[in-house]
């Protein structure tokens, strides 16, 4: 008989248990089951609110493989090393194109950033379709900028119109890293492309580009100077900028750091 009363008790618990509601705490006889509460998922930490972007027709043709695998749209193909340079703006001797992308408004206050690190980026060797030595031409071709975790990322600005009153077109974005382009060609071979790493792209705008990239690649996200794209993931993002495919000195203070004086000299090739 009595371990009838004590099946039926503990089935009485239970009962109770099921029934409660989520946070509620049931006390049987000085003993608490205690219920998790379910709370609503986060928003993605990336996510800027009140953010919209638009696409825009890309010129033909479009890129000659798909544009994760292509080491001239996604980075991580090619990959990098650090290497030791100054970490400080540099001049080198020549023009330059006063339209250029100014690398100050990847940062929503403009600012010089400090330089954290300097990287060294693959070379293509188009022959074998592999990757090859370092560059060497300049010290760095991927830099370090300390950033802020979670601050919004933007479009480098410049004095160039694609369409639309649109400084670029995005050639590839994941949700680590984004490259832009600076005219409407689907290629680097033309014009200024800008490449970040380590920078969680909006989710709407990551989106967008993978809904356009699926569908043909006949438009592809097109963005404003100075519009935000992302957030920083962690103390440094890295970028680099070429003119006409080639990889160039992300530190040179006139070409894309023009509001800032100068702290060496250098000629090029140096």
């Amino acid at each position: 008989m009595r371990y009838r009363w004590f099946i039926i008790l503990t089935l009485a618990c239970l009962a109770l248990a099921w029934f409660a509601r989520p946070g509620q705490v049931i006390s049987q006889q000085n003993q608490f089951v205690y219920l998790p509460t379910l709370a609503k998922p986060e928003e993605p930490t990336c996510a800027i609110p009140g953010s919209s972007y638009n696409t825009l027709a890309v010129l033909p043709p479009p890129t000659d493989r798909p544009a994760a695998l292509h080491p001239d749209l996604n980075l991580a193909i090619r990959g990098y090393e650090p290497v030791v340079a100054d970490l400080n703006l540099v001049t080198y001797a020549g023009g330059n194109d006063t339209n250029a992308p100014q690398l100050r408004w990847l940062f929503a206050d403009g600012r010089l950033p400090d330089f954290s690190a300097a990287y060294q980026i693959y070379r293509w060797d188009w022959v074998c379709d592999c990757r090859g030595e370092l560059y060497s031409r300049w010290p760095t071709t991927l830099l370090g900028m300390a950033t802020t975790p979670g601050e919004t990322i933007h479009v480098p600005d410049s004095g160039y119109n694609i369409g639309g009153g649109y400084d670029v077109l995005v050639l590839y974005a994941s949700p680590q890293r984004i490259t832009l382009k600076y005219t409407r060609e689907d290629n680097v071979v033309y014009g200024y492309t800008v490449h970040i790493e380590d920078v969680c792209v909006e989710p709407g705008l990551l989106a967008l580009y993978e809904a356009a990239n699926a569908a043909g690649r006949g438009q592809l996200p097109a963005l404003n100077g100075r519009q935000a794209l992302g957030r920083a993931i962690g103390p440094e993002i890295k970028v680099s900028i070429r003119d006409a495919g080639s990889f160039l000195d992300p530190r040179s203070r006139r070409n894309w750091w023009a509001d800032f004086a100068p702290d060496t000299f250098l000629l090029p090739g140096q």
